[in-house]
């Protein structure tokens, strides 16, 4: 049975499947950003982690046969390029948002350069789990063979939230995101809390980089990831620096990039261009409908210098 043969119906299995795929990136990323954006740092150069991500989890599986160690590898790296970031922006003086876009292209070019060897080879995949097999439809089972990554992002956006919201170490967090001299009078480390947070941030970054690379679209190329990094901040943005509210956010951002494949899949070729351009229409609207003097700003946090 294929897709033609159940018309419309497949549309929504497409994007269900689609949603799924597409959105485990934007999860890690975001979460990522948003633990970031509490210390009241903001690093628009995750794009540079996620594609360096991709490209050393590329790597490393196809050198090592190991693609889950790639996608620790891939966490390093993130992680590494988040030290930098922290640090640079600990000097007195330095604006975060060129340092992030600096590393944004630093990250990526440290990718392209390294990896114009792994272009070609083939790396051992990420196993998915099957969720589907009992079903005889081969759409609804493609749409439920899930990634493990998947329910990682899941697990970590609830962990996060009681991280934020249910201890010590959170509320230290979101003191320093809030009120840098009000953190300090209590003598929480300020600087150091940035640079952790933006290590965190930018090590879910690398992972996310690690899903587009060994599972979905699952190949090392330099247009690999399309802006994702970038999306994220307006993600975080739009879920109101809420971790649940950032896990269905990535979500409602999957359903829309699947939405082209989805339809040139039961037949609808027109416009697909168009169609493949929906995250990006909903990453303008959201930074627009942000930046509105009528927009609630209450949730973000004080320090950040987006809304300072």
């Amino acid at each position: 049975m294929d897709a033609t043969s159940l018309g419309w119906i497949s549309l929504p299995l497409a994007l269900l499947g689609g949603a799924i795929r597409v959105s485990t990136p934007f999860i890690f990323v975001s979460l990522g950003e948003l633990v970031t954006e509490k210390s009241g740092r903001i690093n628009l150069g995750l794009e540079g982690n996620l594609v360096l991500g991709a490209m050393t989890a590329y790597a490393v599986s196809f050198l090592t046969g190991s693609p889950w160690l790639g996608v620790l590898v891939a966490a390093i790296a993130g992680m590494l390029l988040g030290l930098l970031h922290g640090l640079l922006c600990s000097i007195k003086r330095v604006n975060d948002t060129a340092i992030g876009i600096s590393l944004m292209v630093l990250g990526t070019g440290l990718a392209f350069f390294w990896g114009k060897p792994y272009i070609e080879p083939k790396a051992p995949s990420l196993p998915s789990i099957p969720l589907g097999f009992w079903s005889d439809i081969a759409q609804l089972r493609s749409a439920l063979d899930v990634n493990p990554l998947f329910f990682l992002g899941i697990a970590l956006a609830i962990a996060v939230y009681f991280f934020l919201n249910r201890t010590g170490a959170g509320l230290l967090l979101r003191t320093v995101g809030d009120s840098e001299d009000a953190a300090r009078s209590l003598g929480f480390p300020v600087m150091r809390t940035r640079i952790l947070a933006t290590m965190f941030g930018g090590a879910l970054a690398g992972v996310g980089g690690s899903f587009l690379s060994l599972s979905y679209p699952g190949s090392w190329s330099e247009g690999l990831s399309s802006g994702q990094g970038i999306m994220a901040v307006a993600l975080v943005i739009f879920a109101r620096w809420r971790s649940i509210r950032a896990l269905w956010a990535s979500l409602l951002f999957g359903a829309a990039g699947a939405l082209g494949p989805a339809l040139q899949g039961i037949g609808v070729t027109g416009y697909y261009y168009l169609f493949n351009a929906a995250p990006y229409v909903l990453t303008l609207a959201i930074m627009i409908a942000s930046s509105s003097k009528a927009a609630p700003s209450s949730d973000a946090p004080g320090e950040l210098s987006l809304h300072r």
